[in-house]
């Protein structure tokens, strides 16, 4: 599962076009495959590219 940040919002994107507010802050959890353990991975991802960074593996 993972979280998005609440300062995702997509309502301004022209008032705020080029600035840093285009990007946000993405916590996705990820298991190892050979302990079973889940690690957290956190990465600055554009709000355009989310759905592209929650399907890859």
């Amino acid at each position: 599962m993972a979280k998005i940040s609440k300062n995702a919002r997509t309502g301004q994107r022209a008032a705020n076009a080029g600035s840093g507010r285009d990007y946000i802050k993405v916590v996705k959890s990820v298991k190892n495959p050979d302990t079973g353990k889940y690690a957290y991975k956190e990465v600055m991802v554009h709000k355009d590219k989310i759905d592209e960074f929650m399907k890859e593996k």
